[in-house]
């Protein structure tokens, strides 16, 4: 199986690869070495010199950071704040919103993440909103024919889950965002599963927000996450607090910064922003269609080692299709899977109702389990991964 990557030396510079054969990548990359050592140094120098008195050089691997962001997802510097998770990162521009009224409607991906749909749910039902997944072609990607008749003035919001987390479905960013463009309608997209794994471009997808964590296919540190805000659509938007920085005072009064670093918090740790800027350095010097290449390559591979095994139920959906491969055993609930595949140093991850609780409905499903594919995935471990299953399904 031919790839542009150098495999064997990216798994040398990721000490996890010598301890646990990892397809829990939608959960969180193993960390490089690279990551790892910048944030050592970082922690290092603070403890020698001390964080405020290091600040100064904190700053500029920040903007360095943000350089490196913005170049990955085709946006400004500007347009990018830094947030601690995916939830916050997107549940900013969320509250920031002017409120919603009687009668307002909010579209969602039917494989909506369970955070957000929970918080729509709950802004919707305090002013009598309503919430309304987007209809679906057989294939589980969005029916764009369909939400064309689904618009209309009270469409406030449309929220889109681009990659779920609970199979391999990639859905039509592009082609909601030139609908919710038509409109004027306000488009934000979790890009979670996407980001560092495919290619990621916010103009052509047209979407005013989008939002991503780090610690997945970027590889980067857990407490980071990307917020992107198109530079047109910030003045729609009021952020619900403010720092000094935020919204510095002009003519005494707070204003919000021209800028995404309005939604930015001034308390932000060194050390993770150390190791974000090393791991968005690495997808940078790596390239993201080698990346998508090689996941691509392999979760195909995995797929149909799958398909071919009895008492296997592959459970994904789409016509492109990403490294996330949902399946079901016949005889074992997902976790027990995952608790199994652990004890023989695999890790996998197992999905319940509340992670995308339309789609699992929808589908009558009450877990799934998930194995991530990275661009570390060698064909060896897709052969463990597969004989450890092969027992599972026959005990």
């Amino acid at each position: 199986m031919s790839t542009q990557l150098d495999v064997a030396q990216l798994r040398a510079g990721t000490p996890g690869c010598n301890h646990v054969i990892h397809f829990n990548q939608a959960g969180a990359g193993l960390p490089p070495a690279e990551v790892v050592d910048a944030m050592r140094s970082r922690i290092e120098l603070e403890a020698l010199h001390g964080p405020m008195e290091t600040a100064s050089s904190g700053e500029e691997i920040k903007a360095q950071a943000r350089e490196l962001a913005a170049g990955l997802i085709g946006c400004k510097p500007a347009e990018l704040a830094f947030m601690s998770s995916t939830g916050t990162a997107w549940g900013m521009p969320v509250a920031s919103l002017p409120e919603f009224r009687a009668g307002d409607r909010i579209l969602v991906s039917q494989q909506e993440w369970g955070g957000n749909l929970a918080t729509l749910r709950y802004k919707a039902a305090r002013a009598g909103a309503t919430v309304e997944p987007m209809p679906t072609r057989q294939d589980g990607v969005t029916d764009l024919d369909a939400l064309r008749t689904m618009i209309d003035k009270h469409v406030r919001l449309i929220c889109l889950t681009w990659l779920p987390c609970n199979g391999g479905l990639i859905d039509d960013a592009e082609g909601i965002g030139q609908i919710a463009q038509e409109h004027d309608i306000p488009y934000i997209v979790d890009a979670a599963q996407a980001v560092g794994q495919i290619p990621v471009d916010v103009r052509q997808i047209g979407c005013d927000v989008l939002v991503s964590t780090a610690r997945k296919h970027l590889r980067g540190p857990r407490g980071t996450a990307l917020l992107y805000v198109r530079e047109a659509f910030l003045d729609r938007l009021s952020p619900p607090w403010g720092d000094h920085v935020s919204m510095p005072y002009l003519d005494e009064m707070p204003q919000p910064r021209p800028d995404a670093r309005r939604f930015e918090s001034s308390e932000m740790s060194a050390v993770l922003m150390a190791g974000l800027q090393a791991a968005l350095t690495l997808a940078t010097r790596i390239g993201i269609d080698e990346i998508q290449a090689h996941v691509s390559d392999m979760s195909a591979f995995l797929r149909q080692r799958l398909q071919e095994m009895p008492g296997v139920t592959v459970l994904d959906r789409g016509t492109r299709l990403s490294g996330l491969v949902a399946f079901n055993l016949d005889n074992m609930v997902a976790g027990a899977v995952q608790s199994r595949l652990r004890e023989r140093g695999i890790a996998i991850g197992s999905n319940g109702m509340a992670y995308t609780p339309l789609d699992m409905n929808l589908r009558g499903l009450d877990q799934v389990a998930r194995a991530t594919v990275s661009y570390l995935t060698t064909e060896a471990e897709i052969d463990a991964l597969c004989a450890a299953i092969r027992d599972c399904a026959i005990s």
